[in-house]
């Protein structure tokens, strides 16, 4: 490729939005690496002369900060410092048409599904025996482990589908295959992830084999913890709690995204569940794995809302009392079921209402936190920073999840295990010291 110096190229990948996006951008990295292209995550060195953003298209707030950054590198090539911006990811697959008349200075406009079709930017092939080989964004010892694509769910507020297509299961046989690579490279924790993992082998084997994946990937030696991410509640898989029990290196961790409680908006949602049922299955989630950690994430503000329907959120949490919650506010999608309902929540009130049931959820975790204090827990040092070292339980993921604060003279090393006892208690952190 023509560059304004005789330099060799180097590419810069931005990446935004969710950890699925994350490991495409390593997947990129790890084919232009193969293809004797000098690649970076994110470099802040500015020494590259190519510039590949990953964008987002989920909700309002991503699509501005992907347009935003789009706008920052291409005022950047405008000054000379760089030669070419392409653009991938889900706000491209949503929206390209409309971005290429309105932003012509990026030089292409990729898809979610266009691998292929970048690397040809480079004049560099696809290696399809590269399967499962990435150029990790993430710390070395832990890293995500995409087990499918796309989404067969129908939620109203959604516009996953549009971006990313049906759902499509990857072998199991790749996938051990892929963990075992991401171990070798000093992998000692992976996060499985998927729009939505309980759905996982009804295409491809035409039935639900995430408890086979989960015991497929526990054998792998080497890999501490694996980590389960974005579990649908429809039609849970009850099989996978067994697996979790069974293997000591699942950790007893749970994320399944509810988005309300409210009957009401539960239907309206499309969410093919109801409260009571949502209550049995947490109780039975919980009788099958005692102690387990369960994280959700609920949404507030959706059309037809009402203060009773936050109250209801409320008085769920304070009775099923969640380890992890997070809250968004609902972002009205075009081309999704529910942008044909009126939007008529203000975006104050959708903030004023989220801000109001994380208050609830802030108590519950301070006395979960609390009741931790004087117990010893088993933890990944994840990083040094100010001179204490930032650590996790099996109870807490990356970077949505507490954190143990851990200040000692030893040398500790990020992936390195010890065992800690808890000595203070916060909203979302705990400290400890070294036992």
């Amino acid at each position: 490729m023509k560059t304004r110096t005789l330099q060799k190229d180097k590419v810069n990948i931005i990446t935004l939005g969710c950890s699925k996006n994350m490991v495409d951008s390593e997947v990129l990295s790890g084919q232009l690496k193969a293809n004797d292209i000098d690649v970076v995550h994110e470099s802040t060195k500015k020494d590259h002369n190519i510039v590949v953003v990953n964008t987002c298209g989920f909700i309002d707030k991503a699509k501005e900060e992907s347009i935003n950054t789009i706008l920052d590198q291409v005022n950047l090539k405008k000054k000379g410092k760089l030669d070419k911006v392409y653009v991938t990811g889900c706000l491209s697959e949503r929206y390209r048409g409309d971005l290429e008349s309105e932003i012509p200075e990026v030089d292409a406009w990729f898809g979610t599904m266009e691998l292929p079709l970048i690397l040809k930017r480079f004049d560099a092939d696809y290696k399809s025996e590269l399967i499962g080989e990435r150029l990790l964004s993430t710390p070395s010892h832990y890293a995500y482990l995409k087990i499918a694509e796309g989404c067969n769910r129908t939620c109203a507020f959604c516009a996953i589908p549009m971006m990313r297509g049906t759902h499509v299961s990857r072998p199991i046989e790749q996938l051990v295959a892929e963990a075992e690579k991401l171990v070798r490279s000093g992998v000692k924790e992976i996060m499985l992830i998927a729009q939505e993992l309980t759905y996982y082998g009804l295409d491809l084997y035409k039935k639900r084999r995430l408890g086979d994946l989960m015991n497929a990937l526990a054998d792998v030696k080497g890999l501490e913890w694996i980590r389960l991410h974005y579990a649908y509640p429809t039609k849970f898989p009850m099989e996978i709690l067994e697996v979790m029990k069974q293997r000591d290196n699942i950790c007893n961790y749970l994320d399944m995204p509810l988005q309300h409680i409210a009957d009401p908006m539960l239907k309206a949602m499309k969410r093919q569940i109801t409260r009571q049922e949502i209550l049995d299955l947490v109780k039975s989630i919980r009788e099958q794995v005692p102690g387990i950690c369960l994280r959700t994430t609920l949404i507030t503000g959706f059309p037809g809302e009402t203060l009773e329907d936050v109250e209801d959120v409320k008085r769920f949490l304070e009775e099923v009392r969640f380890d992890r919650v997070g809250v968004f506010t609902y972002s009205h999608e075009e081309g999704t079921s529910a942008y044909e309902l009126e939007d008529n929540i203000p975006a104050e009130e959708k903030e004023r209402r989220a801000q109001d049931i994380m208050e609830t959820q802030q108590e519950i975790s301070l006395e979960k936190n609390q009741e931790k204090v004087g117990k010893v827990f088993r933890v990944i040092v994840d990083k040094k920073e100010s001179g204490r070292y930032l650590a996790r339980t099996e109870f807490d993921s990356v970077e949505v999840d507490n954190e143990v604060i851990i200040s000692t003279d030893r040398k500790l090393k990020p992936g390195e295990f010890v065992n800690v006892r808890i000595t203070k208690a916060f909203d979302y952190d705990l400290e400890g010291e070294l036992v």
